[in-house]
């Protein structure tokens, strides 16, 4: 079995400072490190395997909670305003208020090919919510407004970038909008909307390292694809007036707003099955 050496811990690690406290407990200059339970989901999103007992969106609302917590809320406020004053598209997106919380009902209407009948085809065929986060919230600020519309655009997004809801699809569009989002906001605010995205990211890839070569293979092409369209976006994709857009061709947004290139409707979909746990097979033909 091969064992780092005593060389190797003095090499990388000789540098290392040891610093001395009076605390009875665990305590970092890292807020996230020194919340226990945060601590604890990272690791175990990080390591575990995908596996059927557990969906892959579990535990997204937990480590999302305890990120809002720790923020540092008048600096993101104050960073909020700062932007507005510098942005006039995002000092009008928060300034409007329109959410695109769509209905079935609403867009069935709308001709084909247009945004709105997208979204139609979306919520009748999929089984999925777009409001699916931050439920029953009131908006009565700024930043109420960004956590709700930032959700509900969130399969918006997926829908005119063309990288859909498989495995593939979503390491790509967190790629090209951690592009745009360094692109177009000061890198503090722009770490605030990526933080999340940051933690998805970071778990995917540790789990495919660890357990699924093939997926991980496809993630660094998905990264590489999502990293080419995020930098032609003319901006972050959430800021697009939605409400506004039902009855334009996606073809003319994405023309519009930079969404390109696109990759073929289906094109990824099986990458979603070389993420999954292959022991799931295995077990149920034991049981057979």
């Amino acid at each position: 079995m091969a064992e780092v050496s005593q060389a190797d811990f003095d090499y990388y690690n000789g540098s290392i400072k040891r610093y001395t406290t009076e605390s009875s407990m665990l305590v970092s200059s890292s807020p996230y490190l020194n919340h226990a339970v945060l601590r604890d989901l990272i690791a175990q999103e990080m390591l575990r395997r995908n596996g059927a007992d557990v969906p892959n969106t579990a535990f997204i609302p937990e480590v999302a909670q305890i990120l809002h917590q720790l923020e540092d809320m008048p600096t993101i406020i104050r960073l909020f305003e700062e932007e507005k004053a510098r942005l006039p598209v995002f000092r009008n997106w928060l300034d409007s208020r329109k959410l695109s919380n769509f209905t079935a009902e609403e867009v069935k209407d709308c001709a084909p090919g247009t945004l709105g009948a997208v979204i139609h085809d979306f919520l009748t065929l999929s089984g999925y919510s777009m409001d699916h986060f931050f439920q029953g919230m009131k908006i009565e600020t700024d930043y109420d407004f960004y956590l709700k519309e930032r959700t509900l655009t969130h399969d918006i997004e997926h829908m005119i970038t063309g990288f859909e809801t498989d495995h593939a699809g979503e390491i790509g569009l967190l790629a090209a909008n951690a592009r745009a989002f360094y692109a177009y906001f000061r890198p503090e605010l722009a770490a605030f909307f990526n933080r999340v995205g940051a933690f998805l990211k970071a778990r995917t890839t540790m789990r495919s390292g660890l357990f699924y070569p093939e997926a991980f293979k496809i993630e660094l092409d998905a990264e590489d694809f999502g990293a080419q369209q995020g930098r032609n976006w003319k901006m972050p994709l959430m800021l697009i007036p939605y409400r506004d857009m039902i009855h334009r061709q996606v073809s003319d947004i994405r023309a519009e707003y930079g969404i390109t290139p696109t990759i073929p409707s289906r094109q990824w979909a099986w990458t979603t099955a070389v993420s999954e746990d292959a022991r799931e097979s295995h077990m149920a033909l034991a049981a057979e």
